[in-house]
């Protein structure tokens, strides 16, 4: 593999599973110096072990812990050149069901979190003249579906701050995008996809096929996939992209489903 992040100091939050732990893989291989923060311990402390790069234990709703895992990249790889925002979680409700803390749990991680871990690594590739950073959203950031308003709510919002980060710090060399991915092999889509199979009656395997049908490409993507797209728009390959969305969705965005019902 090319390694078009050799010498690059990367901070990944939610890197210790699924979309996150790939996309530090990817980048350890690329050449990069990672770091991967997440709130649970143990799967940060396993992916540090795997690929020798430094775990951060920490939540992203916790301004001073954003701000600790910046200075703790800092002092043990001498910069910061890329940020992925990647920490997340989900609450299942509408506006009418949800119950308003979990609501404001959602607000906190998927919003404000990378608010606030943006805000803290913006001075430290501000004084290097250059960075990249890339928050993961999801198709939800540009579509809607039942039960889900603080999850869509957040990665709709998160397409917005991103692109104001794009325009408040291009000046300074620094770029921003979103990546929104659709269905992905993680332990997350492995529990729906469970659940799914256990209320219809069937396996996870007929689930998952179930579920991606309608997607052009007919398959969920592999976490790598993903990681993938991340390291193209952290490299200097995308070095004239910023305030982009960039959909990894096996097509479902150009589907029309108000036609679907005539190939069915």
């Amino acid at each position: 593999m090319n390694k078009r992040l050799q010498d690059k100091v990367a901070l990944i939050t939610g890197g210790g599973t699924g979309i996150g732990a790939a996309i530090a893989r990817r980048f350890v291989v690329s050449g990069a110096s990672v770091a991967i923060t997440g709130r649970r311990r143990e799967p940060i402390a396993g992916i540090a072990a795997e690929l020798n790069c430094l775990a951060i234990q920490g939540d992203t709703a916790d301004a001073d812990d954003c701000s600790a895992a910046v200075a703790q990249t800092v002092a043990e790889f001498g910069g910061l050149d890329i940020l992925v925002a990647n920490a997340g979680i989900l609450a299942v409700g509408s506006v009418t069901t949800l119950v308003e803390a979990e609501w404001q749990d959602v607000i906190d991680v998927n919003m404000t979190g990378v608010m606030q871990i943006a805000r803290a690594a913006v001075p430290a590739m501000a004084e290097q003249g250059a960075g990249a950073i890339v928050n993961i959203s999801s198709v939800a950031g540009i579509r809607s579906s039942n039960e889900f308003a603080a999850y869509i709510t957040s990665k709709h919002a998160l397409i917005g701050l991103t692109k104001t980060l794009a325009c408040d710090y291009g000046a300074l060399g620094i770029r921003a995008n979103t990546l929104c991915p659709g269905w992905v092999k993680t332990p997350m889509s492995d529990a729906e996809m469970a659940s799914l199979a256990e209320r219809k009656g069937l396996t996870v395997a007929e689930a998952r096929a179930l579920t991606t049908r309608h997607l052009p490409l007919q398959r969920m993507a592999e976490p790598d996939e993903i990681a993938a797209c991340v390291e193209f728009l952290v490299s200097d390959d995308a070095s004239f992209v910023t305030g982009t969305t960039l959909v990894a969705d096996g097509g479902g965005h150009v589907v029309d489903i108000g036609t679907l019902v005539f190939s069915e």
